[in-house]
């Protein structure tokens, strides 16, 4: 099981991801949006804004505090979370396989497919 520092690393290496891309594309793609990203095996869950500067704020909290409903909600244990964000592990089959879960509006999906 990785540790909350692990995972808040990946999710800088996931916003470094995100920053590699061209920024024309990133304005087609990226609407700002909250997202929360729920880490059951470490009660834990990282809040943060979604940006054309990549994940920003990203701020733990327990799974018990309360907290604004997030516009993009994942779940995902700290293992699978290292590995997606170290390119090791494909979004979309971990999606389908149920080892992510993805809570998001249907037009959000659809433009941020690119950048998953």
């Amino acid at each position: 099981m990785a540790s909350v520092e692990e995972c808040r690393a990946a999710l800088a290496r996931a916003s470094d991801r995100i920053m590699e891309v061209e920024e024309a594309d990133r304005r087609k793609h990226i609407e700002e949006r909250s997202v929360s990203v729920a880490v059951p095996d470490l009660a834990t869950v990282f809040d943060m804004r979604l940006t054309l500067n990549g994940l920003e704020n990203v701020t733990p909290r327990g799974t018990t505090a309360p907290a604004e409903r997030a516009q993009v909600r994942i779940t995902v244990s700290s293992d699978d979370l290292v590995e997606l964000a170290d390119d090791r592990m494909n979004f979309g089959r971990a999606l389908f396989s149920g080892r992510v879960r993805l809570d998001v509006s249907f037009s959000d999906l659809l433009r941020l497919r690119k950048l998953l």
